[in-house]
């Protein structure tokens, strides 16, 4: 099935008047496509969430099934929820404490009035889909948080919806256990191929699980494309500094032009920019820019073959595989992953600094 939201909006009531969740949301997920909605607290994820499945209406714009327009605030258009054959799971699992395992997968069916064999089997391959056929006696009290949510997972999946929408499903596992049913998870997707919207405030979640990805903030989409389209090319402050494994560092610059080629000046340091590094149109002069490297790719070494920037090493973290180092480089703090040799604050480290993989952003950009 395939979901498109076009200028979908929602607002709100509140004592400081209407307050916009979701702002002119314009989206689609392809027919058996995982699509990430990624953001932080209160960006509007859940409630996109909600509107698709139909618990919410949308103060405008309108959404669309297959082409079939399911809410539409203009046109008089709203398809409830048990007609959208949507399934969904929640953050909380939602299980009902006083049935087990099996009768919980079944509950759905049941109340669509499907016969008792028919129940029987599907309850029967979607828990071995899942590996849970040994906890079908079990009550959700006597499971661990991974089984409950293999439990609301079947659950969902029992019914085989149009799509499915999983709000922050893995927030109450642990780490270890939410790397593997992250792994799960996406096994099981590929194999059913039903379309789903996939929530989550957690950048690793998103970029292992998802074809493509939404990130918001403040009820926008900012930026909308594969993993690596996000990684390898934000386009602004805040998507860089949201995705990777560390935020990207992000340094007050002046971008200068001289004998035809653009530089970056940090402090006392000037640093020769490859053309297509370069945003904009090309203007005469000086201007205020910020500079953007990826913590992984500066290295700081203790002498470089090639000219480098100069750093004082202001702190030092060991994290197993590898050592970061932060650096003070024109009175800016530049975060570097540290080359062979022991660390400690005060030493002075020569800063490689890749340019083919640096960005600059406009000055203004609000990277916080």
């Amino acid at each position: 099935m395939n979901l498109d939201f076009r200028n979908v909006a929602k607002t709100f009531p509140s004592f400081r008047g209407a307050v916009p969740a979701v702002r002119d949301a314009n989206f689609s997920v392809g027919d058996g496509e995982l699509f990430i909605l990624l953001g932080p607290s209160g960006c509007g994820k859940s409630t996109i969430l909600n509107l698709a499945v139909g618990l919410e209406r949308p103060t405008s714009g309108e959404i669309r099934f297959d082409g079939e327009i399911v809410a539409s605030r203009e046109r008089g258009i709203f398809v409830p929820p048990g007609k959208r054959n949507v399934a969904m799971v929640f953050q909380g699992y939602a299980l009902y404490p006083h049935l087990n395992v099996r009768e919980n997968i079944a509950f759905p069916l049941r109340v669509a009035g499907e016969a008792r064999e028919e129940i029987d089997r599907s309850v029967a391959r979607t828990a071995s889909m899942l590996g849970i056929e040994e906890l079908l006696r079990s009550r959700p009290s006597e499971l661990s948080g991974g089984q409950r949510q293999r439990v609301a997972i079947a659950r969902a999946l029992v019914r085989k919806p149009r799509l499915f929408l999983l709000d922050e499903p893995l927030s109450n596992l642990d780490a270890a256990l939410r790397a593997a049913t992250r792994a799960e998870l996406r096994r099981l997707q590929r194999a059913l191929g039903v379309t789903t919207l996939y929530v989550t405030h957690d950048q690793t979640e998103a970029m292992t699980l998802g074809d493509r990805i939404a990130l918001l903030r403040d009820g926008r989409i900012l930026q909308t494309g594969t993993p690596r389209d996000l990684y390898e090319k934000p386009e602004t402050p805040f998507a860089a500094s949201f995705i990777g494994p560390y935020p990207m560092n992000l340094l007050k610059a002046v971008l200068e032009e001289e004998g035809g080629v653009r530089f970056v000046r940090l402090g006392a340091e000037r640093l020769p920019l490859p053309p297509d590094r370069v945003p904009g149109e090309r203007r005469p002069g000086s201007r205020n820019v910020l500079f953007g490297i990826r913590p992984e790719h500066v290295r700081a070494v203790p002498e470089s073959p090639e000219p480098a920037p100069r750093g004082i090493v202001t702190a030092v973290e060991h994290l197993g595989r590898e050592t970061v180092v932060t650096a003070d480089i024109g009175g800016a703090s530049l975060l570097a992953v540290a080359g062979e040799g022991t660390w400690k604050e005060g030493d002075i480290a020569r800063l490689e600094i890749p340019m083919e993989f640096s960005h600059v952003f406009p000055e203004g950009d609000d990277p916080s």
